[in-house]
């Protein structure tokens, strides 16, 4: 043997296919290979497998071994992530409270809710490091219908559930009062609200009245000394002293997701003490299509891959949802240019953001960033919108929309023509 038989040779064509990731071989080359070398011949790192995904089911990255290395251990630790039970956070016999109220908008934590729990329990750490007698918990304070049920995951240690058919709705006095025996019981640290539309906001700003306390809104970033609140449309920054009311922004805090929590239930017998002034007639009807396609909650957006129009409107009409597309579409002349999405049209926020028939181009794409949930309609498994979708339907557009309709009208006890005639006079009223 000499010097140099045992050195490793490199296969160009093998280093083309890794490079390659449209090549049919390239996962398997991916995997068969730890080094992969760019066109120069020096080693590159392949940033799709540095990782492994951990006990929280996120994807974390492994700085100490190498891609290889990494590579090689992912799957181990994905299937043993299966097995990790979260270590358990326990308050035994509190003796303070830090009250949060979230929105639970459609009966579920929102992202905001879980980054205002991780801000409660930092709070909580600050003050029992300047008072070790204080023995904290966080309590959740929720208004009617629950549908959450990872409130151990996300930081809750006591829970209020206040079910009764009063606090449904908008029913701002009924949760006002609810709140105030809260106070009066338990006299909490902080109270903890959502500077949202969905209600925190307002019931926050009744609280602060009744308790003649002086809020602190926009607030973005919060210690027990001082508070960072937004001002002037959030060119500038304000800060002042940490009130006992906060008023808080999306991303103000680290969510939870390294322990898990008791969530005991903690005991309220509300005695309501005045008469309800203000009475809930529910949701005026509306034209969909009247709703900016900006603050649109509910968006039903066509492409490329519609071929039936009147489905596509007739559909939107029953589910009432406002209507978007892509910029094809409008290029084409089936939408007008006011309902396109994008970055070259409007930037929209939706909670829910269908999309039919569209492949996900980067404009499109950066438009429907901030939507909460995202359901793609393909006939194409591997288009970019179905990559990022929460849920993909691989199925033809015009068939599912059939489908939708009829578990719409199933679901309303309403067709078409009905919908069509009592949008009609609630648009005269």
């Amino acid at each position: 043997m000499t010097e140099h038989e045992d050195i490793l040779r490199r296969d160009p064509r093998a280093e083309w296919i890794a490079r390659n990731r449209l090549h049919p071989l390239h996962q398997a080359m991916t995997q068969v290979s730890a080094v992969v070398r760019g066109p120069s011949g020096l080693i590159r790192k392949n940033p799709h497998q540095v990782g492994f995904i951990g006990p929280n089911g996120m994807k974390r990255i492994d700085r100490l071994v190498g891609n290889g290395q990494a590579t090689a251990g992912a799957k181990r630790r994905s299937v043993a992530s299966q097995e990790v039970i979260l270590p358990l956070h326990q308050v035994v016999e509190p003796n303070a409270y830090i009250m949060v109220v979230p929105d639970m908008a459609g009966g579920r934590l929102t992202a905001q809710d879980k980054d205002i729990l991780g801000l409660a329990h930092e709070l909580a750490k600050q003050r029992k490091a300047v008072n070790a007698d204080e023995n904290l918990a966080v309590v959740a304070v929720c208004f009617g219908e629950s549908k959450e049920t990872q409130f151990d995951e996300a930081g809750v240690d006591r829970l209020v559930h206040l079910s009764a058919a009063e606090y449904e709705g908008f029913a701002p006095e009924q949760r006002l009062q609810a709140l105030l025996q809260l106070e009066t019981r338990y006299q909490p640290k902080h109270w903890l609200f959502p500077d949202s539309v969905h209600g925190g906001t307002d019931l926050a700003s009744r609280l602060a009245v009744k308790l003649d306390e002086r809020p602190a809104a926009q607030a973005w970033q919060v210690s027990i000394d001082t508070t960072t609140c937004r001002a002037a449309s959030g060119s500038q920054d304000i800060q002042r002293d940490t009130p006992r009311i906060l008023m808080l922004l999306e991303e103000c805090g680290q969510a939870i997701d390294e322990t898990r929590h008791e969530v005991l239930p903690l005991a309220l017998q509300v005695e309501f003490a005045s008469e309800v002034r203000l009475e809930d007639k529910g949701l005026i009807a509306v034209d969909p299509n009247a709703v900016p396609l900006a603050e649109a909650e509910f968006i039903l957006s066509a492409g490329n891959g519609i071929h039936n129009w009147q489905q596509f409107h007739d559909c939107a009409a029953l589910l009432g949802a406002t209507e978007g597309a892509s910029r094809v579409a409008v290029d084409d002349g089936f939408m007008p240019r006011m309902r396109q999405v994008g970055a070259s049209g409007t930037w929209v926020t939706a909670r829910v953001y269908v999309a039919v028939g569209i492949s996900g181009a980067i404009q499109h794409m950066q438009g429907i960033g901030q939507c909460d949930k995202i359901v793609a309609i393909n006939t194409d498994a591997g288009c970019d919108m179905v990559k990022r979708a929460d849920l993909a339907v691989i199925a033809d557009s015009e068939e599912v929309l059939a489908q939708l309709c009829r578990l719409a009208e199933q679901h309303t006890g309403k067709t078409l023509q009905q919908n069509e005639a009592s949008s009609e006079v609630s648009h005269v009223a």
